[in-house]
């Protein structure tokens, strides 16, 4: 137990190191406010020594030197003007250190995010890395300004309080400092137990914020399959456990209060016990007896406000560190130093791909494609089909370098794409997926998604190209029409053809249609495959699918199985050998 204490111990401090390091920038604003917090300390202090000295001038009933009092009322009031004007500038200090480093944070996180290997998104739940990015960065920006503001002002605090005490009263003073390593000890205690259960607290909030985003995304399939109580039951679960780690860190902060409260009370007994007797043998007056009880108050004050905040600060470091966790993960191997950039007219002159030797697989434990070989000559179009599972996506992926190979080569024209960067190779290649994607905007923004500064005769072209322009001319305001995240309230079938259209506006010199037309009706599908064997003419083009019937005027078939190649060649040649490829295409056409 003390081991896991002591990494946790370490762990805070090496998060408390990177979050100064956020901070560094701004340290000008940190000593301005700093700067703030002296005055407001100071004026806040000198005030019981005016209300001490008026009290003095109150000597006996009907006796009041209104004389001297008026001018020490006068210098109240321009104390707590002071006070106010200090703490107000303080704020606006603290305000702008928070905000401009939870801005950083979040810029860093976000660039991060973008710079991170495929891999990393396939293997998380997107719900979990937008709890980092959002919640826990809000939870961490909280807690962040509530130190700030108690830390800078309560540590001032304690040291001048000490001071005016000292010199007003040194054996008064002597009671409160013996007596300060009570609240010392509360704070303590209450900070070691806090942050472990925040951390939790933390984490489970993210879990959950996965599966809420999960079963919202994916309300059509939970009804559809009944899944409503078992969703229910499962959010029962999540929400039990984090209401369990929430108590339990609830329950050591709220010890604060009490706690600091009651330390408050035996300080403030103290003093006033001892200066008391000392005002009665004649060694202070009663004017420094208020000032000095004032004195007791503010100096405990700090003690509660830090004891208070500490489970905030406790919490925002625990979020902070999740964030820096994922800040912390490897990200996806630059460019090479000599890295080339891929020239259009170079790719449009040829184009010859092929892959020697190539070996990937996701997890070690699974093997997946071991020795694959291939070569395609520029304007081919290569059909990839196969079983679930073969391998057909994969070597997409591999070809648009969105996972690196485990062993062999792929080159265009003789030259490994690994010596050319991924930017240039990624943007000479047109890509339609089974699974679409629209971002919120109008449909013309989606459209030139890929080429932004498109006029909109180029969009409405490459709309019409894929026809896709009847429906969108039917849409409310056309191509101006707002549509909301992943397409909105537009069917399957026209969101696929907004992205066909998108691939038409560019033109790359390579294509990859991964079962481009999956969701289109019949008729619509043979338009639009009429367009695409136009936009495919002298391109090279890699089509995965299933539907066999829309591969056969592929030059070449390549028949996938267990991450190999085992049948290559043309519709009629891969039918006259009466293998597998003919098992899978007469499957689809078998009369029952």
């Amino acid at each position: 137990m003390a081991n896991k204490n002591s990494i946790s111990r370490q762990d805070q401090k090496a998060t408390i190191k990177r979050v100064l390091q956020f901070i560094k920038p701004y340290r000008f604003y940190v000593w301005l406010s700093l700067f703030f917090a002296f005055l407001t300390v100071v004026t806040t202090l000198y005030a019981p020594i005016v209300i001490g000295k008026a009290i003095d001038l109150i000597v006996a009933k009907g006796y009041v030197d209104f004389d001297g009092l008026m001018p020490l009322l006068v210098r109240f009031l321009i104390v707590v003007l002071g006070t106010a004007i200090a703490q107000w500038f303080m704020s606006l200090c603290n305000n702008k250190i928070t905000y401009r480093v939870v801005k950083d944070i979040r810029t860093k996180v976000f660039a991060h995010l973008n710079q991170l290997p495929l891999k990393y998104v396939d293997n998380r739940q997107y719900g979990e890395v937008v709890s980092r990015v959002v919640n826990d960065v809000d939870q961490f920006s909280e807690g962040l300004l509530m130190g700030f503001t108690q830390l800078f002002s309560g540590i001032i605090t304690i040291l001048g309080t000490l001071l005016f005490m000292i010199s007003v009263n040194l054996r008064i003073t002597l009671v409160v400092v013996i007596l300060t390593p009570i609240s010392l000890f509360v704070a303590a205690f209450i900070a070691k137990r806090t942050y472990h259960m925040f951390r939790l607290q933390s984490e489970s909030r993210g879990t959950m914020t996965a599966f809420v985003e999960e079963m919202v995304g994916n309300q059509k399939i939970v009804n559809a399959f009944g899944h409503e109580d078992a969703a229910i039951h499962q959010f029962d679960e999540m929400n039990e456990q984090l209401s369990a780690y929430s108590l339990r860190a609830i329950f050591y902060s709220s010890l604060t209060n009490p706690c600091t409260r009651f330390v408050n009370g035996v300080v403030y007994a103290g003093v006033g016990i001892v200066g008391a007797l000392s005002a009665i043998r004649g060694n202070i007056s009663v004017g420094q007896l208020s000032c000095f009880l004032s004195y007791a108050n503010q100096y405990t004050k700090p003690f509660n406000e830090i004891s208070g905040v500490v489970t905030e600060v406790q919490n925002a470091i625990a979020c902070a560190a999740r964030v820096f966790e994922l800040l912390d993960e490897p990200v996806e191997e630059p460019d090479a130093v000599n890295a080339m950039v891929l020239k259009s007219r170079d790719i449009q002159k040829k184009c010859n791909i092929s892959l020697r030797h190539v070996a990937f697989s996701y997890s070690d434990e699974k093997p997946l494609i071991q020795d694959l070989n291939l070569k395609v000559k520029k304007g081919q179009r290569v059909a990839i089909v196969g079983p679930t599972g073969c391998g057909k996506s994969t070597l997409i992926n591999l070809l648009m370098r969105f996972y690196d190979i485990d062993d062999g080569s792929i080159a265009i024209n003789g030259e490994s794409i690994y010596k050319v960067t991924r930017d240039s190779l990624r943007s000479h290649y047109g890509m339609v997926l089974q699974e679409t994607w629209l971002k919120s905007g109008t449909i013309a923004e989606n459209i030139a998604y890929g080429k932004p500064n498109a006029t909109r005769q180029e969009i409405v072209e490459a709309a019409k190209a894929c026809h896709a322009h009847s429906f969108i001319k039917r849409m409310p305001d056309g191509y101006d029409t707002v549509i909301g995240e992943d397409g909105g309230t537009l069917s399957q079938g026209q969101k696929q053809l907004l992205c066909i259209a998108r691939v038409m506006l560019e033109l790359p010199p390579m294509l990859i249609l991964d079962e481009a037309t999956s969701s289109i009706d019949t008729r619509t599908e043979i338009k639009v495959q009429n367009a695409f064997a136009k936009m495919m003419k002298g391109r090279t083009s890699f089509i995965v699918a299933h539907r066999l019937s829309t591969i056969k005027e592929a030059d070449v078939i390549l028949v996938m199985k267990d991450g190999d190649i085992i049948e290559q060649g043309t519709h009629e040649s891969l039918l006259e050998k009466n293998g597998f490829y003919a098992q899978l295409y007469n499957s689809q056409f078998a009369i029952s």
